[in-house]
């Protein structure tokens, strides 16, 4: 359990690997690399001894798809990818000590010997299982190129790993009519032998640890993620797989096997240490082997149980690790309403902000962190951003700094005045702003990174109206011993702002600690009340942020609008091949009639399955089918349909289904009825 007033000696801190299959996108950096490098910022701030880790995870499924649709070797892939992304993440300053890659040898040897480790400590249950083989392209089957029907929703399309209809996890043996993505044959099984890690075994002190140890300490989202799991009941969990394409198995009996990529992937953030190490001459273990380091992984809700659950039993039981103190992961960020789609390139790439907005990195910086989807998804649209960039950087922020600045340029040539008789409203606002670093720290260390930067704000806030109020511009010809107190309390804020900005806005940070001449401050200097001294020489006051204009908006709306009309017009209605040949005698041992739906309901639990009684002419029955996303259950009584009486009975949900009902279904995967055009009574035969 993690306790708050334990203290750490160093913190090693990780972030998720992003798969070098593409670039990074404003929905990773919300989730996961915006959050991180705030706290790695305040922490380095604080004085505190700090590793941040981040690498490309070159190896798994996605790759070798990817490798395959374009022609070229999977190293090809991860080399251009690997090299955008590092380049990126540079660019808009997020902080890594090091940005490795699964590829390197360095982790090669470090995950093999991770493995053979715990294979040596007899920690692996061996198995010979049944797996789907291609006879045409010759090789096993990963889950990711076997699809068939869901056997939960019916849903066509599930990947032998999940079912993206109806989310529900799968192994390749439950699908209904498999088929391999590579060349859209059936699938045999054959016999192939991996290793696995025993989960259930590790169920009791996974319990202990989490269910009971963090439920104050961890996110809601996350506590509430791996205690569904563990009270579902843990099962072993394979750690090989049949590729050739990753980090061989080191043993003479896996030819052709690698490590299961959410093996090999988390031991990455131990090799780019040990990488970190060999550049620096510091030693990499005290960072993951000593129980005065804080061990912190920031990832988003789709990686939880695997940084949660699988890598912890990993490395307990390797032995000597520690283990993670929290995994403080966000939901998902949706774009302009609609969710984030690679596949669809609707999204905004990192590497394209970059390029089109120059120098505004701290403006998606602050529009992700402002709106970050810390407990629930979020939405980001091009027409907040610029609302936010201008109504709360550029009038709030950059306005204040930016009067204060040229007032004391103007009327005392830049040199920081002292303050005259403080009064009773100066005081209030030096001791309200004294108060800002321990309510930002507090909140960046309990991971609330949205309402650390609201609070940022709120300084800004508080010495914006501060200086509104006081009209310093009407004052000096009356009274300029007063405007002297007024600027003066101004500048302190904004020394306290530029040194506070740092986690949140890097650049503008650096930008305006130049700006008036204040460096080499930490966080508990933020505490003191003067850090400008009286007397001190400022230099030129320059504008902090500028204003968004609409047609430069309006370019990127339209930029997302031809991304989805090209979607449409790309989902141009094409028939499937047509099927292998079969014999009428095949058909004709198919007994399909004509029917009438007589009464449907959901089946409860599920969002796609209706429960349907049928007339068939022969009896009544019961059919499940998984239509209910395009038909509610009192628009189809008294419906004609065709279904397939004499298909096997099968359970879904515990209710047995009796037949299939015949469906027709589009490019877009809506389904509709086949159904007689004439007056035909139920049991009427289709032939």
């Amino acid at each position: 359990m993690e306790t708050k007033n334990k203290q750490f000696k160093r913190y090693t801190v990780t972030s998720a690997l992003p798969y070098a299959n593409g670039p990074v996108h404003i929905g990773h950096l919300a989730g996961v690399y915006v959050p991180a490098d705030i706290y790695v910022r305040y922490l380095r701030l604080k004085g505190e001894d700090v590793i941040f880790i981040g690498g490309s995870d070159e190896h798994g499924v996605p790759i070798t798809i990817k490798a395959r649709q374009q022609g070229i070797s999977p190293q090809e892939v991860v080399d251009k990818y690997h090299n955008m992304i590092k380049d990126s993440f540079e660019r808009f300053g997020i902080s890594f000590d090091v940005y490795s890659r699964t590829s390197a040898s360095i982790h090669h040897e470090t995950a093999s010997a991770f493995f053979k480790t715990l294979y040596d400590k007899g920690e692996f249950i061996e198995k010979t299982s049944q797996q789907y083989f291609d006879e045409e392209a010759q090789q096993f089957l990963a889950d990711r190129y076997i699809t068939g029907v869901c056997p939960h929703c019916s849903f066509e399309r599930a990947y032998g790993d999940q079912c993206e209809n109806c989310g529900t996890s799968l192994s390749p043996l439950d699908l209904i009519n498999p088929r391999s993505a590579l060349s859209g044959n059936v699938p045999v099984l054959r016999e192939t032998k991996h290793w696995y890690l025993p989960l259930d075994q590790a169920e009791g002190w996974l319990r202990e640890w989490i269910v009971e140890g963090h439920k104050d300490d961890w996110k809601t989202n996350v506590y509430g993620q791996c205690k569904s799991w563990i009270d579902q009941g843990l099962q072993p969990r394979a750690v090989t797989r049949d590729l050739e394409w990753g980090v061989k198995v080191p043993l003479e009996d896996a030819e052709g096997k690698v490590l299961y990529v959410w093996f090999d992937a988390p031991i990455g953030y131990i090799s780019a240490t040990r990488e970190w190490s060999e550049k620096t001459g510091i030693d990499w273990q005290p960072y993951w082997k000593s129980k005065d380091s804080k061990l912190v992984h920031f990832i988003g809700k789709d990686n939880i149980v695997f940084h949660c659950i699988i890598f912890p039993a990993m490395l307990k039981s390797e032995g000597s690790f520690i283990l993670p103190e929290n995994v403080p992961a966000n939901e998902f960020l949706n774009l302009e309403s609609d969710k984030i789609s690679t596949s669809r390139n609707w999204a905004v790439w990192l590497h394209e902000y970059l390029d089109e907005f120059p120098g505004k990195e701290d403006v998606l910086r602050y529009v992700l962190t402002a709106n970050a989807p810390e407990t629930k998804d979020n939405d980001f649209t091009w027409r907040d951003f610029q609302a936010r960039n201008n109504n709360e950087l550029l009038a709030v922020f950059g306005n204040f700094v930016n009067r204060t600045l040229v007032l004391t340029q103007k009327y005392f040539d830049g040199i920081v005045p002292g303050p005259a008789n403080l009064t009773e409203k100066d005081n209030e606002v030096l001791a309200l702003m004294d108060a800002f670093p321990a309510s930002i720290g507090a909140s960046i260390e309990a991971y609330r990174f949205r309402e650390a930067l609201g609070e940022f704000m709120n300084l800004a806030r508080l010495g914006n109206k501060y200086l509104t109020e006081n009209e310093p511009w009407k004052l000096f010809k009356t009274d300029p011993e007063r405007v002297k107190t007024i600027l003066a309390v101004s500048l302190q804020v904004v020394a306290k702002l530029s040194l506070l900005a740092e986690p949140f806005l890097p650049f503008t940070a650096k930008k305006l600690s130049e700006m008036i001449g204040l460096g080499g401050l930490n966080w508990q200097t933020a505490g003191k009340t003067m850090l400008l001294s009286e007397g001190h020489q400022l230099g030129q006051p320059a504008f902090l942020f500028e204003k968004i204009e609409d047609e430069v908006i309006e370019l990127q709306v339209q930029k997302l609008m031809e991304t989805k009309k090209a979607n449409q017009q790309a989902v141009t209605p094409q028939a499937k091949p047509q099927k292998e040949l079969i014999a009428y005698e095949d058909f004709a041992r198919m007994d399909i009639r004509t029917g009438v739906i007589l009464a449907a309901e959901i089946v409860p639990k599920t969002k796609k399955l209706l429960k349907l009684t049928i007339d068939t002419g022969i009896d009544k029955r019961t059919v499940v089918s998984g239509i209910a996303e395009y038909y509610s259950p009192e628009a189809i009584i008294g419906q004609k349909v065709c279904m397939l009486v004499n298909l096997a009975p099968r359970a879904l949900r515990g209710i047995e289904s009796n037949g299939m009902i015949l469906m027709a279904e589009n490019s877009e995967g809506k389904l509709c009825f086949v159904q007689p055009t004439e007056n035909f009574h139920p049991g009427s035969e289709v032939k």
